[in-house]
């Protein structure tokens, strides 16, 4: 790829929820974070509480909108060919601050340009600039891939064994993962419960996800539909509600059968250190979730850099992992989860 192209990816992000000083309730979003050379880019954006415009729990048709509008099939939202790239989490408002760039086409390419917070409809980026961010420039094969995989229900998540069926009562929850996964080409259903669907209807579900509320009873039922129906999948057992974590564990849930060898082998994590073991070259990220005291999910990563084969010692921020806390292992073609042991 040339130097003058960045990469361009989405990737499930959570703003953390909790109580105010003043009381007043903060709630928790997820949403798709942009991923530009392999970093979130709200990461490069200091002292920020924002959320991109593409957020899990938003109506089908808005999300529509505002993917189509990323993709430069509609107008742009704001004079001068702008566009929102990170928002407030509450309520969208411009006056709550914003970060804003313009979005255009050169040739096949797309490109976000001049940077800027702002709290009104215009914005100078010699004012509010985001100073050292962009420009950038897009592949447009790649860009497009990125952002229509969410128009289609994943993609490639259509084809039998990469689909995922969410089984819970927390609406909420189960949206805001099966957008998440979307963006790693994995389709998701999402149902209560399964009582008299048909076994054909069941044959294209590779993993099945219970929420925290699905009862064992349940559970055992839906077993026994999928061993009726001579259908193998995998069922995954939620650690936590913080949806990032859970769309680690449904994509190692569909990992399964001859692709290859992974090239992350091994994942064991404890307070001090994780334990990773690779079998091929490859960048690693490593990222530890935890819920704290009041139930709200933090997520920092820990480690992002290129691993030999064999086996590797990460040392762990205890800060990170404290309390009830996971480990996700990321590379550009397998994932690993593991709880924080004591």
């Amino acid at each position: 790829m040339s130097a003058a192209h960045a990469t361009f990816g989405l990737a499930p992000a959570t703003r953390a929820g909790g109580i105010l000083a003043d009381g007043r309730p903060r709630p928790l979003r997820d949403f798709l974070d942009f991923v530009v050379d392999g970093r979130p880019l709200l990461g490069r954006l200091s002292d920020l509480d924002a959320v991109s415009p593409l957020a899990c729990d938003l109506p089908p048709a808005i999300l529509t909108a505002r993917v189509r509008g990323l993709l430069l099939e509609t107008g742009a939202p704001l004079p001068g060919g702008r566009y929102v790239i990170y928002g407030c989490p509450e309520c969208a408002d411009l006056a709550c601050g914003a970060v804003t760039a313009v979005i255009e086409r050169d040739g096949d390419d797309y490109v976000w340009r001049d940077f800027a917070r702002r709290t009104d409809d215009h914005a100078d980026p010699g004012f509010g600039g985001c100073h050292g961010i962009g420009p950038f420039r897009f592949h447009g094969p790649e860009y497009r891939a990125a952002l229509r995989a969410l128009l289609h229900g994943g993609g490639p998540g259509d084809t039998p064994g990469r689909r995922a069926l969410l089984i819970g009562a927390r609406v909420g929850l189960l949206a805001g993962l099966a957008a998440a996964l979307r963006t790693t080409g994995i389709g998701a259903d999402i149902t209560p419960d399964i009582d008299d669907v048909p076994a054909g209807e069941l044959r294209p579900y590779g993993a099945v996800a219970f929420g925290p509320a699905v009862g064992e009873d349940q559970r055992a039922c839906v077993r026994r539909a999928f061993e009726r129906a001579a259908i193998e999948a995998a069922f995954v057992e939620g650690l936590a509600p913080i949806v990032p974590l859970l769309a680690a564990q449904v994509e190692h849930a569909l990992d399964r059968g001859p692709a290859g060898r992974p090239s992350l082998t091994r994942l064991v994590a404890s307070h001090s250190e994780a334990d990773v073991r690779i079998a091929a070259v490859c960048r690693v990220r490593l990222t530890a979730y935890r819920l704290d005291r009041l139930s709200r999910a933090r997520a920092v990563d820990v480690f992002h850099g290129l691993l030999e084969p064999g086996r590797h010692h990460i040392a762990l921020d205890a800060k990170a992992v404290r309390g009830r806390a996971f480990v996700v292992a990321r590379t550009s073609g397998s994932v690993l989860v593991a709880a924080v042991t004591r």
